[in-house]
């Protein structure tokens, strides 16, 4: 099978390109590389250096004729959804009607598309989170995610393109970069090895669902190979505090300051954690990895790389 992994080169898109290769699958990225690294690159995937947006995309398409799309390109900060509302919706939606109008123009059997459990649903009306709770997003992040999903709809029903959408929890785990948009768990990662402050953004009694990136690129291989469609949460079906996370985190790597606490950033949501028996019933998927051994080899692979970036190693 033909896979086109869009965002092949980012934190979790490498992952799953990864996981197809090892699968016997057959890869090609497109990642423009605005946020991925070469370096995350599989060498037995080929790659294209190029913008969802863009009209050459359809040239991609043309020559390589995957069978399978898996979409995680993304604008996927929060705070710069914020910030900059066109731009999130330019990349988030454009890009993905872009890739869908390639994908129904050159045959394309399935769309894997990653969306935002963290985000779409807003404050939750009840806990966890199943697939049928309201969409009520608080962020343009969220809107712009969960938009795309209603194109994935239209187009299964007005050209037979098929999907999955897989809606992410708070994913963590080796690649994630501790700069820009990164999560939680790389950020207090970076600056505690760095021997820096750590902020702690609001009382940290905010609570999110952290599952392992091999986790969710295992999900990714099984919603393209398994002939399922429709919306399927990933997740742990629990809420783990900041401040635990932070706890967890100092023990691990011996840091020896107190977390500092700042403003609660908006369009962030206080409490979220998902309901995946969807998942578990249809695609055989759970979380494997405990948290606290995510989190040792999260940080085992930050003091491998990162830090050996950080002083020109």
């Amino acid at each position: 099978m033909k896979v086109l992994v869009t965002g092949g080169a980012g934190f979790i898109g490498s992952h799953v390109v990864d996981a197809f290769v090892a699968g016997g699958h057959e890869v090609v990225v497109v990642d423009d590389l605005s946020t991925g690294r070469e370096s995350n690159l599989n060498p037995r995937a080929r790659f294209y250096k190029l913008d969802i947006r863009d009209a050459k995309l359809a040239d991609v398409f043309e020559r390589e004729q995957p069978e399978i799309v898996d979409h995680h390109a993304a604008q996927m900060d929060v705070r710069r959804s914020v910030a900059d509302p066109l731009f999130d919706a330019d990349v988030n939606v454009r890009g993905t009607i872009n890739l869908l109008e390639c994908s129904r123009t050159y045959g394309v059997q399935k769309v894997v598309y990653i969306s935002t459990g963290g985000a779409v649903y807003g404050e939750p009306e009840y806990l966890p989170c199943d697939e049928d709770h309201p969409i009520n997003p608080v962020c343009q992040y969220g809107v712009s995610k969960h938009v795309a999903e209603h194109y994935l709809y239209v187009y299964k029903a007005l050209y037979g393109l098929d999907y999955a959408v897989l809606r992410y929890p708070n994913v963590y785990g080796p690649r994630q970069n501790p700069h820009g948009e990164a999560g939680v768990i790389a950020i207090f990662t970076g600056r505690m090895m760095a021997d820096q402050p750590v902020t702690i953004n609001g009382s940290g009694a905010q609570e999110r669902d952290f599952v392992y990136v091999a986790d969710c690129a295992s999900a990714n291989l099984l919603a393209a190979t398994m002939p399922v469609s429709g919306i399927f949460n990933l997740g742990c079906g629990v809420g783990t505090t900041v401040n635990l996370i932070f706890s967890e985190l100092k023990h691990i790597i011996v840091y020896s300051r107190e977390a500092q606490y700042g403003p609660a950033k908006l369009g962030e949501t206080s409490k979220i954690y998902l309901d995946s028996r969807r998942a578990r019933a249809a695609l055989n998927w759970a979380p494997t990895v405990g948290l606290h051994d995510g989190l040792q080899a999260t940080v085992a692979y930050f003091r491998e790389n990162e830090l050996q970036a950080a002083q020109g190693i």
